[in-house]
Parts: C-alpha cells; structure tokens; sequence
C-alpha cells in the first residue's frame, strides 16, 4: 500500500502546485465580465467604469459582455456554469445575489453556492417617476389615486429592485399596482416617457437625467435620507409618513465556485483600486453612488444579510415566486 499512498502524495502535490503556478500566472488573456443587464443601465455604466481601472491593476483587457434577461438570471446563470479560472466574473447586484432565490420558484443554479464572492462595489438608491401626464405631484397623491381608481395605474420594471420597491411601497400604502415587465431599464423608461406605462422606479443612472431635463416626474427617493443628488425629491417615508421604507440597489463581483483563492484576492484588490479612485467616485457621485471597499469574507457575509432582507421584502410585498 505504501507506493500506492506515494503515489497519491504525490499527485496531490503536483495538482497543488499546478494550481499556485496557475493563480501567479493569472492573468495571461482578457478577462470577461458578464452584466446581467442591458446597455445602458445602471450595472451596465458602473460595471464598464469598474472594467477600465481594474485593468490598470491587473494588467490585461476585461471585456464587458451584456447577457439581458430575466432579472439578471440569464447572466448569473451564464458565470456561474463558466470554468472557475478568474477570466469570467459577474457585475452582481441584489437581484442576481439576493432576491432571485426569493423570486423564482427554482432556479438553474444555487444562488447560495454558486459564485466565490470578490468585492463589494457600492450601491445607488431609486428614484419614483411619473409619466408627466399623470395627474399627480406627489407620491401620496398617486397614492390617493391609486386608490380612488383601483387597477388603474400601472408600473414598469426590469429588474429585481424596481419591482420589489414599488410593489412594497404599494403594500405599505395599501394600494393595487398593475405590473409591466420590460426587459431593459432603458426600454422601461421609453415607455415612460411615451405614457405606456405610467410609473417607473428606477436607479439614479437611468431615471436623473430624464427627471432632470423634465421628460418625466420625479415623485420620491428610496433611500432613508433624501439624496444629494436631487435634495428637492422627498423619502418615500416624508412624501407617506412611513418609518421603515428602505430600497436601494447595489454592485459587487463575484466569480464561478471554485475560482482559487489567490486570484479572487487579485480580484478583489483591483475592485478595491477602483472603487478606492477619485475618478469613479466622482463620476457617480450624481447619482447617489456610495463605494465601500472591503474583502471576500465581507462580501459573503453582506450576501447572506442581503439575502434574508430580500427575502422579507419580498414576502411583505406579496410577490409571489414565477
């Protein structure tokens, strides 16, 4: 037996040292990252703008590679059957590495065991909107609406936080809200603009500019604090006298199970490099952008609270799982 216990020994060995060879080589080609969202969205802007510092650290080329789609899950889906070897990651957010495992009655992958967290990115609270033709000025105007003609306001959604932030601020308000699906945000807020829809609650990203310019209306902020960005928009808990209403959207990285320890570490420290730099804080500091660099294990640990808090949300929304 004692060849054969040699001989294992050494496999192990080798595979071992194969393995801390590979992770100090990496990266020798481009690496890719999988948005799970469309062009132009907020995961999109904030994921590309990671892309070009954290090159800068890693000395190689990310390629952004949008994978639209239900929620975020085609993408998620996507990384999470890719080859555990640092050249696929996922620009995550709440909806692929939270809510999904509260949204779908299954999913393709185990959202719990599926990905090696890398880093926490930041997250930007939504904004409430009003087609300008709806006859409201404030939120609790539409509500009062809302509840003056049951079922006759409808609302668009894309993703996971703008589904879940209206459909729990309807709960709260005590009102019935007739959900449109879109599979883009920009989509969503075409049609927001053109009066198919008639609210939209979006990220900063996609919903300021239009606020801004007077294409749309802005109604509240989802955050607990009104936002710098535009002081003028109340909280959702001002513009309803509500105390616990809170929905924001977040960005971080993940990469497949497996990945080796030493290049999510590389991983992480070029994330941490760009959320860490003048010129990202900067740039999204309009749209409400909050960066907090930290480890792997913070970032599990950020999943697992996440998870749970979604997972009530969307239970109080009465969502109920497709």
């Amino acid at each position: 037996m004692k060849p054969v216990v040699r001989l294992i020994a050494a496999t192990v060995a080798a595979l071992t040292l194969s393995s801390t060879a590979f992770a100090q080589a990496w990266p020798e080609r481009p690496i890719k990252a999988v948005v799970p969202f469309a062009a132009g969205s907020a995961t999109d802007t904030i994921g590309r703008a990671f892309a070009l510092k954290m090159q800068e650290v890693l000395g190689q080329t990310i390629v952004v590679d949008n994978k639209p789609g239900a929620s975020g899950l085609l993408g998620a889906d996507a990384v999470a059957k890719a080859a555990p070897d640092g050249y696929t990651i996922l620009i995550g957010t709440n909806s692929t590495n939270a809510a999904l495992k509260s949204l779908m009655k299954k999913l393709p992958y185990d959202q719990d065991t599926a990905f090696a967290p890398v880093a926490y990115m930041g997250s930007v609270p939504l904004i409430m909107a009003v087609n300008n033709d709806v006859p409201v000025k404030t939120l609790k105007e539409l509500v009062d609406l809302a509840k003056a003609k049951p079922g006759s306001i409808n609302f668009a959604s894309a993703s996971t936080s703008q589904l879940v932030s209206t459909e729990m601020m309807a709960g709260m308000a005590g009102i019935q809200l007739t959900n449109v699906s879109y599979k883009s945000g920009p989509a969503a807020m075409t049609d927001l603009i053109g009066g198919v829809v008639q609210m939209f609650s979006a990220d900063f990203a996609v919903m300021l500019p239009q606020v801004k310019a007077g294409k749309v209306r802005g109604l509240a902020v989802t955050s607990s604090k009104r936002s710098p960005a535009v002081p003028e928009l109340p909280t959702v808990n001002e513009a309803l006298g509500l105390k616990d209403y809170e929905l924001i959207a977040y960005f971080a990285v993940f990469a497949p199970a497996g990945t080796p320890p030493d290049i999510v570490a590389k991983l992480n420290k070029a994330v941490n490099a760009a959320a860490s730099s003048k010129e990202i804080q900067e740039r999204f500091a309009g749209i409400g952008f909050a960066v907090e660099p930290g480890t792997p294990e913070d970032l599990a640990k950020r999943s697992v609270t996440e998870t749970a808090k979604w997972a009530k949300a969307i239970k109080d929304a009465k969502i109920e799982p497709q």
